[in-house]
């Protein structure tokens, strides 16, 4: 006869054999045999009591991006698992390995609409790469086992697993299974020949490089392929912090507003290397950029899913490798004939530097300019910047560059609150490093209650919240289609430094440009908490105002 341990127990004892070092989460009594296992592992597996499940799950699916282990969330049945769908559809379109797990009802009431049941198969099957219910203790060991490799593997997302209560409470003499491993595919020798061949035929070659799975190594392989060849190198959406801004390669993204100079390089493209990246809407500007199924300019696709190749274009070279793999490939290959693209990256390179050169003076007090000037000199080489969504976003996504070992953790799908949790989740996987939030004053205010996880964790960033008392990318649409009939998107705001204080965090308000810099190093100083930078909603993106919008200016 085995160790008897219950069904709850057995789970934690698997996440401990895949080494998981936190969890975040809201606790629920439909996992309680879980929260027990889990008081006697309190040194191996940190607990983080969230304030609401979507903020749970979007801090584990900003874990998943920025370390690739999964994220791990828990949440309880019901409502619980309903208000973790913005987490799980965020990891899916960020291609973040994350696992939800789920407590469920007991497996005999299932099917008669028991009290909070949800059937998370059919709820989470068109999100997740998986959703499954477990059906026996016993089974644990395997599920898990299988969750974390199919979150990890190909094209990394989100696993959902429902664990009925009655299951989790059960004895069983099943132990743990091994650390589940996952293979990363790597190119055929005659996929870089011809690679080789095609670049040598191209005149005008563009690298895009997105996706997710990109090591440290790999981003360095990246800049060595591209400054070896002379390559112009453009990043997806949010994907920025792919090769260093200081390369002479590095001309730019290739996300949503793009600049002039970019679209001029995309359309003139006569071959595109398409590394990691699927072809997202914003990347192709709404799928017109690029002709579909067949794009003009000959298309080299690599990435580590089979299924996201030839999935929306066809590829003359399709490559089923994995970063890592790939850019250790192609690290030392050099093209023959590759001085002939150095003046057009020099000029693609000269545009990018040149993108703040024509902003405009914001109106009112504040300069965001100087904001992002300061943080470029003054973040350390590894910090990390996390950002929700809203057009306060163009700041950091469009104007920021990206050096060193620094990271980028923002929402590919548009997720309005990512930006805090990611970076409760950045200061608890890495608290030796700096770490930035920008957020908006609607976009905080739909996380607003994880302050007092920030505060519970001791892992508040330096939160710079952008507050211009709107709905403002709605309000930029509004103005631009509607010109004058404006609605819905006003917002009358609590005063976020007293709520800060509230959560007995840091909290300051800036109204002027001069007074950043000394509210910025004071709050990194305390550790942490809100410096709410007031800005007029008149300048509603870098560029433009809602005055030109309005008169079909802007």
């Amino acid at each position: 006869m085995g160790e008897t341990r219950t069904g709850g127990r057995l789970l934690v004892e698997c996440l401990l054999a895949q080494e998981v070092r936190a969890i975040f989460g809201v606790p629920g009594e439909s996992y309680l045999p879980v929260l027990d296992a889990l008081h006697d592992e309190e040194e191996a597996i940190r607990l983080v009591p969230n304030r609401h499940e979507g903020g749970a799950a979007l801090a584990a699916a900003a874990w998943g991006q920025l370390t690739g282990e999964p994220g791990i969330a828990f949440v309880s049945c019901g409502p619980g698992a309903a208000n973790a769908a913005v987490g799980v559809h965020s990891a899916q379109q960020d291609s973040a390995p994350m696992i939800l797990f789920v407590g469920q009802v007991q497996t005999a009431f299932r099917g008669r609409e028991a009290f909070q049941e949800i059937d998370i198969r059919a709820m989470y099957g068109g999100i997740a790469k998986w959703a499954v219910e477990v059906d026996t203790p016993e089974r644990i060991p395997e599920l898990v086992a299988r969750a974390f490799a199919t979150a990890m593997s190909g094209r990394p997302g989100p696993v959902v697993v429902a664990l009925p209560e009655d299951v989790l409470a059960a004895a069983t003499e099943v132990g743990p299974g091994p650390k589940a491993r996952v293979s990363r595919p790597a190119p055929a020798k005659r996929d870089i020949e011809e690679l080789a061949r095609l670049l040598q035929e191209a005149e005008r070659p563009l690298v895009i490089a997105g996706g997710s799975g990109w090591s440290d190594i790999a981003r360095a392989d990246l800049r060595a392929f591209a400054e070896g060849n002379s390559l112009p190198v453009l990043t997806a959406f949010r994907r920025q912090d792919l090769l260093d801004s200081d390369s002479p390669s590095y001309v730019g993204d290739a996300g949503l507003g793009k600049a002039e100079a970019v679209r001029e390089l995309m359309d003139s493209a006569d071959l595109v290397l398409a590394l990691g990246l699927r072809f997202s809407e914003n990347v192709t500007d709404g799928y017109s950029r690029f002709a579909v199924p067949k794009m003009a300019p000959v298309l080299i696709h690599a990435h580590a899913s089979e299924g996201e190749l030839n999935k929306i274009y066809t590829a003359d070279l399709p490559i089923h490798a994995a970063p890592d793999h790939l850019m250790a490939a192609l690290r030392h290959l050099r093209i023959d004939g590759r001085e002939r693209w150095v003046g057009r990256t020099r000029a693609a390179r000269a545009a990018y530097l040149a993108r703040n050169d024509d902003l405009p003076e914001p109106p009112g007090k504040l300069d965001l300019r100087a904001v992002i000037a300061h943080l470029a000199g003054a973040l350390p080489p590894d910090a990390i910047i996390t950002n929700g969504a809203g057009n306060f976003a163009i700041w950091p996504n469009r104007h920021l560059a990206f050096r060193g070992h620094q990271r980028l953790v923002a929402p590919q799908s548009g997720a309005m609150g990512f930006g805090l949790p990611a970076g409760i989740a950045a200061r608890i996987a890495f608290p030796e490093r700096c770490t930035v939030t920008f957020t908006g004053d609607g976009d905080l205010q739909m996380v607003l209650a994880e302050l007092g996880t920030a505060k519970q964790a001791e892992a508040c960033p330096v939160i710079l919240l952008v507050n211009n008392a709107s709905y403002g990318t709605i309000r930029m649409h509004q103005e631009q289609q509607y010109p004058g009939r404006v609605i819905f998107t006003d917002l009358d705001n609590p005063d976020f430094v007293a709520l800060a204080h509230a959560y007995g965090l840091h909290g300051e308000r800036v109204t002027r440009t001069a007074e950043f810099v000394p509210a910025f190093e004071r709050t990194r100083a305390a550790g942490g908490g809100i410096v709410e930078l007031v800005f007029p909603v008149e300048a509603i993106t870098p560029r433009t105002t809602l005055t030109a919008l309005r008169e079909g200016s802007g």
